[in-house]
C-alpha cells in the first residue's frame, strides 16, 4: 500500500501558527469522520447522490469489454487519438504518462510490441490541433471521443472536423475508425453514434467528470495501448477496502482531507501545492487540480450560505521546481499545504560517473540519479519545515498499475471527504456550466439568442 507521513504538519515541527496538533484533532473529529465515511458508504449505491465513482473498481462488465474491444483492434491502427477536455482526458493522460515508456510515441511498433502510439487532444488551440493532423495519418487512427453529454464544443468541434476528414478519406468505413464514451441512452453523441454505427462505452450515471479516470472513460485508452487495466482495478480495491475503515488513525484519505480543511479554516493554508518527484507523474498534479479546485471551490453551502471556499490547487513537479517556485514556498507568504510525492524504487538506475573526482563536483561520482532525486525531495521537505511550511508525503513503492490505482483512489475519496468537512456540494459545478452557456451563445447555438445579445453588451464593457 502507498504510505502516508504527515508528521510536518505538525506544530511541534512548523509551530502553532502554522500546524496541528494532530492527535488532539483527530480525536476531535473522530466522530465525524467516522459518520462521513459511513454515511458516503452508504450513499454510493443510491441514484442522484454521484457517488458511483466509489464502484467503479468492481465493475468487471466494464473492464471485460474494455479488454475485449482493445483485442479486437490490436494491429488495426497504428494511433490512438482521445478526443476530450477535462475530465474527459487528464485521468487517462497522466495514467498512461506513468505507465507507458516517457517516449513511447518515438518508439518502433517492434519496441512497442505492436501496440499504438497514443495522443491526447485536449485543448482547441487551431495550430497545435494542425500540428498533429500534419504528422498523424488518420486513416490508421482509432478515435476515442469522450463527452457524456454529448455536447461539450470543444470536444464536438474536434470531432466534426476529424468525422469529416475521415469521411472523404475511407468513405462510409471511417466508422470504424471512431469508438464513443458517452452516455448510456441520452445526449447528441449518443444519438450519432446509434446513427452512424459507432462502437461505444458507457459513461456511468451519477459519475462526474473529473471523478471517471477508472469508467472507460480513463480504462479504455489505457487498455488499447496495451496497459495492464487488472492492475490498476486491483489496487483501486485495495484501496477501497481501506479507506472503508472509519477510524481517522487507520485512514489516509481522512487523515489528508482533515489536515486540508483544517490548515485551510483554521490556519489559513488557502492553497494546495501537489509536487510528485518524478516527471512520470507530472500529469498527476494536473489532475489533482481539477479534481481540487472543481469538487472544492464553491459559492454556496448545502445551508444556503455564501461561503466563497475552495483552497486553490497549484501544481509543480521535483526537482524542476525547486528551482522556480521553492524559493516562494520557503520565503514568500505561508498560506500553502505542500503535497508530496515521492517514489522509492524507479523503473532503472542511472549512475553517475566518477570524473572530475578533485573538483567541486566529485561528490557525485559514484552516486544515483535514483538517490538524487529523492536527496532533493528529503532535504527539501526538511527545509520547509526549517521554514515553518506544513507538508505531507505520499510514498509509492513504484510507479505501476497496482500503485497508481491506490493513489487516484484515494486523492478522490479524500476529496469527497473534505467537500463533506467544508458542508458543501462536491460533485456540481454551476461556475463552470455558466461559462459553457456563455460559450453556447457566442457560438450562436439555438435557444441562446438571448443570452447572445446579453453577452455581446458585456463584451464590450468587461
Amino acid at each position: 500500500m502507498i504510505q502516508f507521513n504527515c508528521n510536518n504538519v505538525s506544530a511541534m515541527i512548523v509551530g502553532e501558527d502554522n500546524g496541528l496538533n494532530l492527535e488532539e484533532e483527530f480525536n476531535n473529529y473522530q466522530d465525524k469522520i467516522k459518520n462521513i465515511i459511513a454515511d458516503l458508504n452508504q450513499r454510493k449505491d443510491k441514484p442522484g447522490q454521484w457517488l458511483q465513482w466509489m464502484n467503479l473498481g468492481y465493475n468487471e462488465e466494464t473492464l471485460w469489454y474494455v479488454k475485449e474491444y482493445a483485442s479486437m483492434v490490436l494491429g488495426r491502427f497504428e494511433n490512438i487519438l482521445v478526443l476530450g477536455i477535462g475530465g474527459s482526458a487528464l485521468g487517462g493522460l497522466a495514467l498512461s504518462e506513468a505507465l507507458l515508456h516517457p517516449y513511447w510515441n518515438l518508439l518502433s511498433e517492434e519496441e512497442r510490441n505492436g501496440y499504438p502510439r497514443i495522443f491526447f487532444m485536449d485543448n482547441i488551440d487551431p495550430d497545435s490541433m494542425n500540428a498533429l493532423f500534419d504528422v498523424l495519418d488518420l486513416s490508421k487512427t482509432l478515435v476515442n471521443v469522450i463527452t457524456k453529454s454529448g455536447s461539450t464544443a470543444e470536444t464536438m468541434s474536434q470531432f466534426l472536423i476529424i468525422k469529416d476528414r475521415l469521411e472523404k478519406e475511407l468513405g462510409d468505413n471511417y466508422r470504424y475508425n471512431i469508438v464513443a464514451t458517452t452516455d448510456k441512452k441520452t445526449g447528441v453523441l449518443r444519438q450519432i453514434a446509434e446513427q452512424e454505427g459507432y462502437k461505444t462505452f458507457v459513461i456511468p450515471d451519477d459519475v462526474g467528470g473529473r471523478f471517471s479516470v477508472f469508467s472507460a472513460v480513463g480504462l479504455l485508452p489505457l487498455a488499447l495501448a496495451g496497459i495492464d487495466i487488472d492492475a490498476i482495478v486491483n489496487g483501486i480495491k485495495d484501496m477501497d477496502l481501506a479507506l472503508k475503515n472509519t477510524d481517522i488513525h487507520e485512514n489516509i484519505a481522512a487523515q489528508n482531507a482533515l489536515i486540508h480543511y483544517l490548515l485551510d479554516t483554521k490556519k489559513g493554508k488557502s492553497i494546495s501545492v501537489m509536487m510528485p518527484y518524478s516527471s512520470k507523474l507530472k500529469y498527476v498534479a494536473d489532475w489533482y487540480v481539477q479534481l481540487w479546485a472543481e469538487s472544492l471551490g464553491k459559492n454556496t453551502d448545502k445551508d444556503g450560505n455564501n461561503v466563497n471556499i475552495g483552497q486553490t490547487p497549484i501544481k509543480a513537479l521535483g526537482a524542476t521546481d525547486q528551482h522556480s517556485q521553492i524559493q516562494l514556498y520557503n520565503e514568500g507568504p505561508n498560506n500553502k499545504i505542500i503535497n508530496f510525492i515521492r517514489v522509492k524504487d524507479f523503473d532503472t538506475t542511472l549512475e553517475i560517473p566518477n570524473i572530475f573526482e578533485y573538483t567541486g563536483i566529485g561528490y557525485l561520482g559514484g552516486k544515483t540519479i535514483n538517490r538524487l532525486i529523492n536527496a532533493e525531495a528529503d532535504s527539501t521537505r526538511v527545509a520547509l519545515a526549517d521554514y515553518k511550511r506544513p507538508t505531507v508525503t505520499i510514498t509509492l513503492d513504484k510507479i505501476d498499475g497496482y500503485h497508481l490505482g491506490q493513489l487516484l483512489y484515494m486523492l478522490e475519496v479524500q476529496t469527497a471527504i473534505a467537500g463533506e468537512l467544508y458542508n458543501i456540494n462536491t460533485f456540481n459545478q454551476p461556475g463552470v456550466e455558466q461559462a459553457k452557456n456563455y460559450t453556447y451563445a457566442l457560438m450562436g447555438r439555438a435557444g441562446y439568442e438571448e443570452s447572445a445579445n446579453e453577452l455581446n453588451k458585456k463584451i464590450q464593457t468587461v
